[in-house]
């Protein structure tokens, strides 16, 4: 998971695009959410700010900004044991980084030039570690995601669902797309959406075209542990099922 709050023009804020991978949404769903808020048109002038981000595709797609308030009247009706553990993380990140900018904020006019001069190279070079730290982390969502493949399982599995095939005389094809619609039931998840927002991350992060168009399900399966354990055990039926 990527960072869940940033700041922004002095100001802690999160956006829509994270706000559905963390929550598990469509982020098409979420900004519905919030064009569909019940609030007066004061508030959503102040905290949320519709802004654009290149999807996928290429294409310029519309995203919101939003405060700490705007988050917490968006999320409100997020339920479930997954929402409040993100909502208590998002809580953290709010309080985490309102206390970074206040203690960044703080006058330093009184003090002595040289004092003024310390502060200041100390705030640089802590500025040039955040920029590693954002740099890091868009490397590190690319490399788990596509460059660190693990070729070894997908080949094994990818020989199994063959071997099923042959054996029962069906299509590979039918075959992966039947074991995805296994894993989305047994794992309450939804493949597409999960690769759509993959997508658009990868794309936020610096990723290449041809990357981005490569991912596929499989990239979003074998980055999460849990559905990689479920989905190799879906195989590991499919194909014992074709021994009888």
């Amino acid at each position: 998971m990527t960072q869940l709050v940033f700041i922004q023009k002095g100001q802690a804020v999160t956006d829509s695009l994270t706000v559905a991978e963390a929550f598990g949404k469509e982020h098409r769903r979420v900004r519905q959410d919030i064009r569909e808020l019940p609030c007066s048109d004061e508030f959503r002038l102040h905290h949320f700010v519709q802004s654009d981000y290149t999807n996928g595709q290429g294409r310029p797609t519309p995203k919101y900004l939003m405060t700490e308030q705007g988050f917490t009247m968006l999320v409100m009706g997020y339920t479930g044991p997954k929402a409040m553990e993100f909502k208590e993380r998002y809580i953290t990140e709010f309080h985490r980084l309102r206390e970074q900018i206040q203690t960044a904020a703080v006058d330093t006019s009184q003090l002595s030039p040289i004092l003024q001069l310390l502060i200041q190279q100390e705030q640089q070079q802590q500025a040039i570690i955040e920029r590693q730290d954002a740099t890091d982390k868009r490397v590190a969502v690319i490399q788990e995601t596509i460059l660190q493949r693990d070729d070894d399982w997908r080949d094994k599995l990818n020989g199994m669902l063959n071997g099923a095939a042959r054996r029962s005389g069906g299509v590979f094809r039918d075959l992966r797309t039947r074991s995805y619609e296994m894993l989305e039931s047994r794992a309450k998840c939804d493949l597409n959406r999960r690769l759509r927002n993959l997508r658009d991350r990868l794309q936020e992060t610096g990723a290449t075209k041809t990357k981005i168009a490569e991912t596929n399900r499989l990239d979003v399966i074998e980055a999460d542990p849990k559905l990689k354990e479920i989905y190799t055990t879906i195989i590991k039926e499919l194909s014992i099922g074709t021994l009888t």
